[in-house]
């Protein structure tokens, strides 16, 4: 059976991008369009008609917001326009409003059988406050934040002059200021490669500042190709479309790096199912210190959520 997968904001560049990315895979996806600028979802529907047209092998269709819980996975990217600012936790409150429908829509979470792929920022604190209100079943709320790894990917590939897809990089903790880069767990081509304290600064530096420097270009989007081909690609994972295996996903830890109750990107083993295993790796000790001090952050922006 072909999988069914809602993007509630599919009018944005996000879920639009999420879109076009999952009809380009080689497996099939019935995917269903939700956005409350109907005219922009309308729009890219038309078009994503034409992708299947040209030989994709899904299909891509408007709901209506209240069709989701028919879903096996919901990717909620719907948030609040995006502004020049600093920080991620600008967003917060009026996300948190937006996800409120959401969930709203899914019915009964704990028995939903479906998976929540959330990508609305800040997705830590987010996921933290839903998971905090309603009865999602283990493994079945996961944020993505992937795109912190590749960034840090990308700044070893070019401090060392090699290719960034031959790079082996993690970044654990929060989507934000207090990322955890594994700067002692690199590799390259499969071999441990160790950084200079003046390569460990730049590689932090270049994945601490992304986010500023792109926001500060003002051009009225986030990370859309990145976060669209990333998210597919999770899917792929969570359908069984790929073979399961780790990835950089906020999850609610349950004791995990002796944290519990805040969901903090970490390695988590997907499949069908959602997140099957979190990995706890051996962190060095500035690394524990900052995934704690991540945890004490997104605790508290979660706690400031007044819904």
């Amino acid at each position: 059976m072909t999988p069914r997968i809602a993007i509630v904001g599919a009018g944005g560049g996000v879920g639009s991008s999420a879109a076009f990315n999952l009809l380009l895979r080689p497996e099939a996806y019935d995917i269903d369009l939700v956005d409350g600028r109907s005219g922009m979802a309308s729009s890219h529907e038309m078009d994503l008609q034409q992708v299947v047209a040209a030989g994709a092998s899904g299909s891509v269709a408007i709901v209506e917001l209240g069709a989701i819980a028919d879903a096996d996975v919901v990717v909620v990217s719907a948030a609040a326009p995006l502004t020049v600012n600093r920080t991620r936790q600008v967003y917060l409150q009026d996300n948190a409003v937006i996800l409120r429908g959401v969930v709203a829509a899914l019915g009964d979470v704990g028995s939903w059988p479906g998976i929540v792929v959330l990508v609305t920022n800040p997705v830590d604190a987010l996921a933290t406050w839903l998971a905090r209100r309603w009865p999602f079943a283990a493994g079945r709320l996961l944020g993505y934040s992937a795109n912190d790894s590749l960034r840090l990917r990308t700044a070893v590939g070019a401090i060392r002059g090699v290719a960034s897809g031959a790079v082996d990089a993690w970044v654990l903790g929060e989507h934000g200021d207090h990322c955890v880069p594994l700067l002692g767990r690199i590799r390259v081509d499969g071999a441990p490669v160790e950084l200079t304290a003046d390569e460990r600064r730049a590689a932090s530096e270049f994945v601490r500042s992304w986010y500023v420097r792109h926001v500060a270009l003002d051009s009225g989007r986030s990370s859309t190709w990145t976060t669209g081909y990333g998210v597919a690609r999770m899917i792929a994972t969570l359908t069984g479309g790929a073979e399961p295996g780790p990835w950089p996903a906020s999850v609610r830890l349950d004791g995990e790096y002796g944290l519990r109750d805040v969901a903090l990107g970490v390695p988590a083993q997907l499949g069908p199912g959602g997140a099957l295993e979190i990995e706890e790796w051996a962190l060095e000790g500035d690394e524990l210190t900052a995934m704690r001090a991540a945890a004490e952050v997104v605790r508290a922006a979660a706690d400031a959520i007044d819904l």
